[in-house]
């Protein structure tokens, strides 16, 4: 059985895994049908929690051809997780807390949500890419860090933004990896990855993955 990726080249090592036969595992902003169907063939018991519409009908789609139970849940992972305390045993997180201004929050809310013991697998964008433009521009330093697609782009209309991709955000490693641990997880082990294309990548990792246990 191959184990899915949390970043866009590397897959996850087996070991970063509990058993999931049995176990109550969250994608969270984990729609688009890549990695949860690995979980629910391996008999966990999963929920994908997504905001966008699309990806979500995809997982659902896979879901009913594949034959197999997966509850779906659209929400936004900025607020409030619609999930009581300690009601999972793993979260898998692939890179998405870019479109979040608030990373420490939603570190706080996996904390909250996952058991005692529980895994928390996450991917997230290296913030030294942000400093970077795209196209001709991608090895042109452009943009101080933190970057804030809201300030950088006021110009523009919310809505155009996120047709384009999504309004991003920068975040420090301070808040990304020392983030989970003021929130109390014990991070256990973390690699880096580079990105299936552009010039930035032959200098750089582009992106970081952690396993941290609560």
């Amino acid at each position: 059985m191959r184990f899915p990726d949390g970043t866009p080249c590397k897959t996850v090592p087996q070991d970063w895994f509990i058993p999931l036969n049995g176990a109550k595992v969250l994608g969270l902003a984990s729609g688009g049908a890549q990695q949860c169907p690995i979980f629910a063939a391996q008999m966990a018991e999963v929920t994908v929690f997504d905001y966008s519409d699309k990806q979500l009908e995809l997982e659902k789609m896979v879901a009913d051809r594949e034959g197999y139970s997966i509850e779906i849940i659209k929400g936004d992972m900025s607020k409030t997780l619609p999930f009581a305390d300690n009601t999972f045993d793993m979260i898998f997180h692939p890179v998405s807390n870019c479109y979040v201004q608030n990373v420490e929050h939603v570190w706080n809310e996996c904390y909250r949500v996952l058991k005692k013991g529980g895994v928390l697998l996450a991917g997230f964008t290296n913030p030294v890419v942000y400093m970077f433009g795209d196209g001709d521009q991608e090895l042109e330093v452009l943009n101080k860090l933190p970057y804030d697609g809201l300030k950088e782009n006021k110009e523009n209309k919310v809505e155009e933004l996120i047709k384009m991709g999504g309004l991003q955000f920068s975040h420090s490693l301070e808040t990304q990896i020392g983030g989970q641990m003021k929130a109390g997880f014990q991070l256990k082990d973390l690699y880096e990855d580079n990105h299936h294309e552009g010039k930035l990548t032959e200098f750089m990792p582009c992106y970081i993955a952690t396993k941290a246990i609560k």
